[in-house]
């Protein structure tokens, strides 16, 4: 299984996801071909959370992940009424700096 399908199972199975995609950015960066994720999850388990909190959830799904095989990954969530004027951004560029390079 690839990172990109563990991730994305990993997230279907923790959230009620309205919309979920999980997006390789790797080719924009040097770290490898599965390093850089950008993840966009729709689901109302964000309901009245803050962002942080969010983020926080997601963390907690893709310890493992984050711990171990991604350099980086982009979190954009959001509930189903945030979804419908959601703009979402472009992720930054790689600063470099990989804990996989040492």
């Amino acid at each position: 299984m690839s990172m990109l399908e563990q991730i994305e199972s990993k997230l279907k199975n923790a959230f009620s996801c309205e919309h979920l995609e999980v997006i390789n950015e790797s080719h924009m960066h040097s770290r490898g071909t599965e390093s850089h994720f950008k993840v966009i999850v729709v689901s109302n388990d964000f309901e009245g959370k803050r962002l942080l909190q969010c983020h926080r959830m997601i963390n907690e799904v893709l310890a493992d992940e984050l711990a171990n095989h991604i350099h980086a990954l982009a979190i954009h969530t959001y509930t189903q009424s945030q979804w419908k004027n959601a703009d979402i951004p472009n992720s930054p560029k790689c600063l470099g700096g990989s804990k996989f390079d040492q």
